[in-house]
């Protein structure tokens, strides 16, 4: 994965922000809250936040599938049950960071795969914490 210097630009963008209940409709319970802006809701960090495209099926048990985008924070640090971007063996995978007294694994999200033991691994470091899943309903 390669990071490119990219021009920031200061754009904000705020959309309407309505509650909305999931069950029967009343159009009498929507009302508007405020306005939330994108950019400070999903990145408060910006000059550690990075966007990736998921490719593969290891992490669809919560909801991560293939094509997705997910934002990732380098600025957090990692802790138990959080899924993280790391590098290991010459390849970034996304996977949920497991830390059981020293030993430390990488846990996918498909029974079809199975966690991954890291702790005396050289290759392995932590490229950050992801914070937001984009998915597309097609």
């Amino acid at each position: 994965m390669r990071t490119r210097n990219l021009q920031k630009s200061k754009t904000e963008l705020y959309l309407p922000l309505h509650h909305i209940k999931a069950g029967f409709p009343n159009p009498a319970d929507e009302y508007l809250e405020s306005s939330l802006d994108l950019n400070s809701y999903l990145i408060p960090h910006p000059a550690s936040t990075y966007i990736l495209r998921v490719s593969g099926d290891s992490m669809v048990d919560v909801g991560i599938y293939e094509g997705d985008l997910l934002i990732v924070d380098r600025a957090i640090d990692p802790r138990n049950g959080k899924i993280i971007v790391a590098y290991l063996d010459d390849s970034f995978t996304v996977k949920i960071f497991e830390k059981k007294d020293q030993s430390i694994y990488l846990v996918p999200a498909n029974k079809k795969y199975s966690r991954i033991d890291v702790t005396n691994n050289p290759t392995f470091e932590i490229f950050g914490v992801v914070t937001h899943c984009i998915h597309i309903f097609k």
